[in-house]
């Protein structure tokens, strides 16, 4: 009578079938459940307030100060959504912001993008300590430069107009935008100008038609970064604005206001609905792209 015997298993074959231990699986389970509430919670924290600040712009005054913080409206005012847009001005405050984001982006993303490329592209004496240069403009305060800025527009007769807007925020974002594209232009293989070079193309080609494609997505998160700084800030444009006509967005917002100052609530957050959800698209519009780029310049090669 022949006996047959199990077919020997390798040690490979042993491994791959071999289930995990319970301790480990309810390991696994026990992490992922942790993560998942992490998740879960910091959505919550992220989500609530924009739904607590939409709510708030359906209410009424009296809704507002008499009710509770968290109440749902008494009566769904969107009505407060037209008010802010007509009376509050609110599309004239988003007109000046653009004129004004505009073309501070487009010439901080351009100077920026071309000192970058000269900086770490480009070999000259100094590059060095001009760079360094560069990064000390980034450790001025903001305030300080703020009261030399006023008189010089003023005397050169620029107060009345976007323009000091347009050249403050040019002037204070160079700094960072120059040294992230910098960082950026590491990752750029210096072959590909050298052949370029040995092909005929000059400088301006070798820039235009190789360099800026190839950081085309570090472009686009740095302007994204300083659009949201420029667009958000107040304190640069509540120095330099002096008409009503020539409010930004974030000054505007101070303006709603009603008889004796009474702040008018539902108006208001309409208005920052509007400011805080127009942003909001655009940044889920270009997110894949920013993330691209935050990750371009990390890793050189």
């Amino acid at each position: 009578m022949a006996v047959t015997t199990p077919a020997a298993t390798t040690p490979r074959e042993a491994t791959r079938t071999a289930p995990a231990p319970p301790a480990r699986r309810r390991g696994r389970r026990g992490g992922s459940l942790w993560v998942k509430a992490a998740v879960g919670l910091l959505l919550v924290v992220e989500v609530y307030p924009l739904l607590w600040m939409f709510l708030t712009s359906l209410k009424s005054n009296d809704d507002y100060l008499n009710n509770s913080t968290w109440s749902l409206p008494s009566t769904w005012e969107w009505g407060n959504y037209t008010e802010a847009w007509t009376t509050g001005h609110i599309g004239l405050y988003m007109k000046n912001s653009v004129l004004a984001v505009v073309p501070s982006l487009a010439l901080i993303l351009l100077l920026g993008t071309a000192a970058g490329f000269a900086l770490q592209i480009m070999v000259w004496k100094g590059r060095s300590l001009t760079l360094l240069l560069f990064l000390a403009g980034m450790m001025v305060p903001s305030q300080m430069i703020l009261l030399p800025l006023f008189t010089i527009y003023f005397q050169t007769g620029l107060s009345g107009t976007l323009w000091p807007l347009i050249l403050t925020y040019t002037g204070t974002g160079l700094p960072l935008t120059v040294f992230m594209m910098a960082t950026y232009y590491k990752t750029v293989p210096r072959e590909l100008f050298e052949a370029a070079t040995i092909d005929g193309a000059g400088i301006l080609r070798a820039f235009w038609t190789i360099s800026v494609p190839m950081v085309r997505n570090a472009i686009l998160t740095v302007g994204l970064v300083q659009f949201f700084f420029i667009w958000n800030d107040l304190l640069i444009a509540l120095t330099f604005t002096n008409s009503q006509d020539l409010r930004t967005v974030q000054v505007g917002l101070l303006n709603f206001t009603g008889d004796f100052g009474a702040t008018q609530y539902g108006p208001l957050f309409a208005a920052i609905c509007i400011n805080v959800f127009g942003t909001l698209l655009i940044y889920l519009f270009l997110n894949q792209k920013v993330m691209k780029g935050l990750t371009g310049g990390a890793v050189k090669g």
